[in-house]
């Protein structure tokens, strides 16, 4: 009798676990490796690539319209706080300073 409610219980766990394991429609990971790698095709070639394009073309043209002023200098007590020398140069300037953009502390440099 033992035997046979053992064979039973082992029965019904396996078809379970069968059951829950089959996955209906397109999936990664339904077995016969259908559609998950079609949704991610279709996301690459008709929205990362577009967005990609459309990205390059606003910057040519923000670049193309003209000189960009840097915004005007407001002397703060809090920023470009220069408590040690830099290592490198004069000792004032990061070692990515950029004129056009990156103020000292007494203001922008005029060229």
């Amino acid at each position: 009798m033992a035997y046979v409610l053992n064979q039973g219980i082992r029965r019904f766990m396996q078809t379970s676990v069968r059951r829950s394991a089959q996955v209906e429609g397109p999936s990664a990971v339904s077995g016969q490796h259908e559609g998950g790698y079609k949704i991610w095709k279709n996301i690459t070639f008709f929205l990362a690539f577009p967005s990609i394009v459309l990205c390059a073309v606003n910057c040519y043209l923000s670049h193309q319209s003209g000189h960009h002023d840097p915004p005007e200098f407001v002397k703060y007590d809090h920023l470009r706080v220069r408590t040690k020398r830099f290592p490198w140069g004069d000792g004032n300037r990061s070692l990515f300073h950029n004129p056009h953009t990156n103020a000292l502390p007494d203001g922008y440099e005029h060229h």
